[in-house]
């Protein structure tokens, strides 16, 4: 049975609790957020095939509840996570280690959601680097200072202006979910000038001749990236493992069958988040070389690195393996 959730985020991001909060969920209720592009797509064909239903039959589980919420922003999922409204976060591994440092490992990462690189694209000819930014150029992103582009644009300045400087560009960025950035940016009536944005909205704005590409979230950090993860906390494993070992299962599932039937993929996700965009193109996209899903974490470590070098988290990591759960031990992360 699927239901439909959606939170308010202004009232998530009210929420001040410094540690997971004992929420309402028991085994066999699972409630999962999620955001907005194509790496959200494993969810897409969990809900549509009823993927959760079968798994949590083959464990026992004669009827799961599954309740979905459509939030944007790292902040707002956390803040979700921790006050027990939600039990799977969806975001960038920036906010998920901003909330592993925070409640000292109490939340690790289930699965890796995509590799898929994120781009920053600018409407504004004269900005060819990071160098060119004045500080009238605007660049949307989901959440200011803690999302997964936030990050990457902190990694892009640090490696462009040399180190101490990650922030030279923090007072440049807003906070827009993607669908919002890509309208603003395309019609040129704000002050947005550029967007680090995540597909199939970067692909959709390049399409705009006025649009170009200044980087690739793959050329700062050397190769394939998972920007996004799912994450739990570690008491509502333990206290549903049925339940969460329903979910790991459904989304290795639903993986596989993403990078075996593409063309099917396309038509759930334009079906799913009843979009406007051609299946065709958003087919090319899950076709491209970049793009690969899987539940194994790519690079996730030069992440955590960065942020506990600079200061941004004061735990420190030794290997993804501290922060994931057992279930990935197994596979060749990073």
């Amino acid at each position: 049975m699927i239901h439909s959730l959606k939170f308010i985020a202004a009232a998530a991001l009210a929420l001040t609790t410094l540690g997971p909060a004992t929420g309402a969920s028991a085994e066999g209720l699972i409630r999962i957020s999620q955001q907005f592009g194509t790496l959200y797509l494993p969810l897409h064909v969990i809900r549509d095939q009823n993927l959760l239903e079968k798994h949590a039959k083959a464990l026992g589980l004669d009827e799961i509840k599954v309740e979905w919420a459509q939030l944007s922003g790292g902040d707002a999922i956390n803040a979700a996570l921790l006050s027990g409204s939600i039990d799977i976060a969806a975001a960038g591994i920036g906010p998920f280690l901003t909330l592993w440092g925070r409640t000292d490992g109490e939340v690790k990462i289930v699965a890796g959601l995509a590799n898929q690189p994120n781009y920053l694209i600018s409407s504004n000819p004269d900005i060819k680097s990071l160098k060119d930014f004045a500080a009238t150029d605007k660049i949307a992103l989901p959440a200011v200072g803690v999302s997964v582009q936030a990050r990457i644009l902190q990694m892009a300045a640090e490696k462009e202006f040399g180190e101490g400087n990650q922030g030279k560009l923090d007072n440049n960025t807003i906070t827009l979910p993607h669908p919002d950035a890509t309208a603003a940016l395309l019609s040129g009536s704000t002050e947005i000038t550029s967007h680090l944005s995540n597909t199939p909205f970067q692909e959709q704005a390049l399409k705009d001749p006025k649009i170009h590409k200044i980087f690739s979230s793959y050329d700062v950090l050397g190769g394939p990236v998972t920007p996004t993860y799912l994450y739990a906390t570690t008491e509502w494993r333990e206290e549903n493992p049925k339940t969460f070992q329903a979910f790991f299962e459904a989304l290795k599932e639903a993986s596989a069958w993403i990078e075996a039937n593409k063309k099917a993929a396309a038509e759930t996700y334009v079906r799913v988040e009843k979009s406007k965009l051609d299946p065709a193109f958003i087919q090319s996209l899950i076709e491209a070389p970049e793009s690969k899903f899987t539940v194994v974490p790519s690079r996730s470590f030069a992440f955590a690195d960065f942020l506990y070098r600079t200061g941004a988290i004061k735990k420190k990591a030794e290997s993804w393996k501290d922060y994931t759960f057992d279930e990935l031990h197994g596979e060749n992360g990073s």
